[in-house]
């Protein structure tokens, strides 16, 4: 076993299978070489043990050409206190932005503490207060990531992504192309002038 350049786990040996039964196309695709492309991203510890960190699919390639894991991106976002769901951006593009909906409850806290105990999550998202606390714990998580991997823009909803819709599977896990797709407009307002 081995990480290959772009970050894929591969793997020969006897413990492979030798291909899909009367499938040579699927076959050509998985074993390249004699070696079996798992699809997932690894990293290899000085042990050698495997950590998998994201599935090749998923991976951002920007236009430069740097693979970028978006799941290692998206998990330090959600760890800001305001916010709920992260998607980050940037397959083809020069830089990552994101689309972060705020996390309902500490919105809900924020409003009571600034005595907006009336406004509306979407409201909240609109806020200049709020935009300034979430832009400083994006830029502190920015400060773990490489320059190429740092979210340059981003753009905060207020709807609360629910499981078994358009931007999130029935298990809470993030529909790329749901997303892409609900936010289409606010994705190309971000890179507007600047890809």
């Amino acid at each position: 076993m081995r990480i290959a350049d772009d970050g894929e786990v591969i793997c020969r040996g006897g413990n492979v299978f030798q291909g899909y039964l009367k499938q040579p196309d699927k076959t050509s695709e998985s074993l390249i070489d004699g070696w079996l492309h798992s699809g997932d991203i690894g990293e290899m510890d000085a042990d050698g043990y495997l950590r998998i960190v994201d599935r090749k699919k998923e991976l951002i390639i920007t236009s430069g050409g740097k693979n970028i894991s978006p799941a290692n991106l998206e998990a330090a976002l959600k760890t800001v206190a305001l916010i709920g769901q992260a998607a980050a951006i940037g397959d083809g593009r020069k830089f990552c932005t994101a689309i972060l909906v705020l996390d309902p409850e500490a919105a809900a806290v924020w409003a009571r503490t600034a005595g907006r105990d009336d406004a509306t999550p979407a409201e909240l998202a609109g806020d200049a207060a709020v935009i300034t606390e979430v832009q400083e714990g994006v830029d502190r998580i920015n400060r773990q990531f490489a320059q190429v991997e740092q979210i340059k823009k981003f753009t905060l909803v207020g709807e609360e992504w629910l499981p078994d819709s358009d931007v999130l599977t029935p298990t809470s896990k993030l529909k790329r192309r749901g997303v892409n797709a609900r936010y289409a407009a606010e994705i190309e307002a971000m890179y507007e002038g600047l890809d």
